[in-house]
């Protein structure tokens, strides 16, 4: 059973560490990757298979992350497991520094596959689970995309591929927070009815919060029962989640938080901590 208070106070510290580590590099992306937080914090302390201390372990699960602006929720996320020392946070953006703005598969222990080009992400995923297939290997492979994301219309490809070849190995998450660098999604390009769209392209659809983590167990769960098509799980979440001045905040879509912002942000997040404790 997943311990859910870890979960929490793991979350808590990735939060942290974004908000600090954009701060020290004066830019990046605070906005989605606080909203996916919760997502990607299930997925390496509670569902996926993988060993910090052998990166390329065979038969380890696969993320992707398609949303690859998020890049420092998933370095916060693996320096946490301890793929790398948490020191490295602080050089984020630096010249020379393995964590660039978005995720290198050549330089960070832990990255599949280098991300930033948006719609891209399920195309590579398909491309992991069909291996998989393939080979007869059972490893799962996991996407976080961004809901802007979603008007590439390559995503749109990619999804048919996935149905086409019924990669019932593949769970993708739609980080569903409503807001893009230049605002609203549902006023400049909406992507709405999500779960139709994506039922019509022949994905079992499962919706659920994205920072509740038991909805978010439970819906991995289902994600693993069904057999003979992907999955797609629709996380309702909040842009900026954890810092009150940033929730549904579109200016910190790509905007880094000023020393005194990142000072109350953190003792916002240590409240949090005492709770847990």
């Amino acid at each position: 059973m997943a311990d859910i208070k870890l979960l929490k106070e793991k979350s808590t510290q990735v939060r942290k560490d974004i908000v600090q580590m954009i701060c020290k590099s004066k830019s990046g992306h605070p906005g989605g990757s606080l909203s996916a937080a919760d997502i990607v914090t299930t997925l390496y302390f509670s569902e996926m298979n993988v060993d910090p201390k052998n990166p390329k372990m065979e038969g380890r699960d696969r993320f992707v992350l398609s949303k690859g602006h998020a890049a420092p929720v998933l370095y916060a996320v693996l320096a946490e497991k301890g793929y790398f020392d948490r020191e490295l946070l602080g050089t984020l953006r630096q010249y020379g520094s393995i964590l660039q703005g978005h995720p290198d598969m050549k330089k960070v222990p832990g990255i599949e596959i280098s991300t930033g080009s948006l719609g891209q992400g399920l195309s590579v995923a398909n491309g992991m689970a069909l291996s998989a297939k393939i080979s007869g290997e059972d490893y799962r492979t996991y996407v976080l995309m961004g809901d802007g994301e979603l008007q590439e219309g390559q995503v749109w490809e990619a999804a048919m591929t996935s149905a086409h070849y019924k990669l019932d190995n593949i769970c993708a998450f739609v980080d569903y927070n409503n807001l893009q660098i230049d605002g609203n999604v549902d006023e400049i390009m909406g992507v709405a009815p999500l779960d139709k769209k994506w039922e019509s392209f022949g994905w079992n659809v499962i919706k659920a919060d994205g920072h509740s983590f038991e909805e978010i167990l439970d819906s991995l769960e289902k994600a693993k029962e069904c057999k003979g098509k992907p999955t797609v799980i629709i996380a309702e979440t909040t842009k900026g989640k954890g810092v009150s001045f940033m929730e549904n905040v579109c200016g910190f879509h790509g905007v880094a938080p000023t020393a005194e912002e990142t000072e109350i942000a953190v003792k916002e997040l240590e409240k949090v901590e005492e709770i847990l404790d």
